[in-house]
């Protein structure tokens, strides 16, 4: 019974069980059947890491599952509301917690992340504007957000959430500025003081609710994902006591359509542990009286190429990370990035860059669009 329903429900999706298109899937076990429908979305991820089956095309198939709407049913299950309970009851994101994705995402290792990224080592969503070619892409998102931020020579710039510091090189090095970049990663804060030798760029290892100073302009990308619903405001208090009058700040993150509490249980355990997409509802709200939001720019569907890009990346650089991560690691790390992609293409989740000024400013609209 168990694995006629799972049948039927895919099938409701267009993706048939051992059937030969490359989004439908072939089992491998037999046992998978019951796990997925014990363990939902965190048994799908799970099975395959370990083997149980295998799909040319992850992307498309999860690109069905979510367009078929089938991740509604999977939220409906008791267990897959027991693994959520956590986050929604404490703050999984607390200070003494906040390292804990630093040290088992981004500290996995450089060489990982530079085999599959652009040269700027941009771990966040490129601007595909009139460009099928990742490196390109991801210069003109990096120009995007400077023409957004309006950045003028001798501004002092903060990056909360600095990643490699690409993001902090490109602004010192072609916009005669000088950038604070913020971050817990050890791994790339000791890369980003490397990369951005000889630049007017100062690396401080901190929690972003610690910081102090105040600046011209500040900008955050991929980092809000792990701030957690809980510290939303306290978020937006910081960036407020940090910006200068008639400052702009920029915020690029992942959102889901709808509030939240929680992540996906398969996620949480082997990608971002306790990340949480916010919805625009619940930004809106910690912004409020705060900030005025100046421009909501949504480019979702250039995460899904961004993601494939990766994604062949990480494929052909394979062989000289086999020795170090393993196969278990390879199966997880490409139904992460596809599984993501699909997500995308799906519009379950989207991509924002939102801009601001400080409410109390009243200042003239910054010019958003180019």
């Amino acid at each position: 019974m168990t694995a006629d329903t799972i049948r039927h429900l895919m099938e409701s999706a267009d993706v048939v069980i051992n059937g030969e298109r490359p989004w439908d899937i072939r089992v491998h076990d037999d046992r998978w059947y019951k796990r997925i429908w014990r363990e939902k979305n965190l048994g799908l991820g799970e099975s395959y890491m370990d083997g149980w089956w295998d799909c040319p095309s992850i992307d498309d198939m999860i690109h069905r599952v979510l367009s078929a709407r089938l991740d509604q049913v999977i939220k409906g299950h008791i267990g897959y509301l027991l693994k959520a309970l956590p986050a929604a009851i404490f703050n999984m994101q607390s200070r003494l917690r906040s390292r804990i994705v630093a040290q088992k995402h981004y500290d996995l290792g450089n060489d990982l992340f530079r085999a599959f990224l652009d040269e700027n080592l941009q771990y966040s969503c490129a601007y595909f504007d009139g460009t099928d070619d990742l490196e390109t892409a991801q210069r003109k998102k990096l120009d995007l957000i400077a023409d957004k931020l309006q950045i003028k020579p001798g501004d002092h710039v903060l990056d909360i959430g600095c990643g490699w510091g690409g993001l902090a090189r490109y602004l010192a090095m072609n916009h005669d500025c000088r950038v604070t970049a913020v971050n817990i990663s050890q791994e790339q804060l000791a890369f980003g003081r490397r990369f951005c030798e000889g630049l007017p760029v100062t690396f401080v290892d901190s929690d972003y609710r610690k910081l102090q100073g105040e600046f011209d302009k500040i900008v955050s990308v991929g980092m809000f994902e792990h701030v957690g619903y809980r510290n939303y405001r306290t978020f937006m208090n910081v960036v407020h006591r940090c910006l200068k009058p008639g400052g702009v700040f920029l915020l690029h993150t992942i959102g889901a359509n709808q509030s939240c509490t929680s992540c996906d249980p398969w996620v949480t355990r082997y990608i971002f542990p306790n990340g949480m997409l916010p919805s625009a509802a619940q930004i809106g709200k910690a912004a409020e009286g705060l900030f005025v939001i100046e421009d909501w720019h949504n480019f979702g569907p250039h995460y899904d190429r961004t993601l494939r890009h990766w994604n062949a990346r990480f494929q052909q650089a394979w062989p000289e990370l086999e020795p170090k991560y393993g196969e278990r690691f390879k199966r997880m790390w490409e139904y992460y990035l596809l599984s993501c992609a699909g997500a995308f293409r799906a519009r379950d989740i989207q991509l924002w860059q939102v801009v601001m000024t400080r409410e109390a400013d009243r200042r003239e609209q910054p010019c958003c669009r180019f």
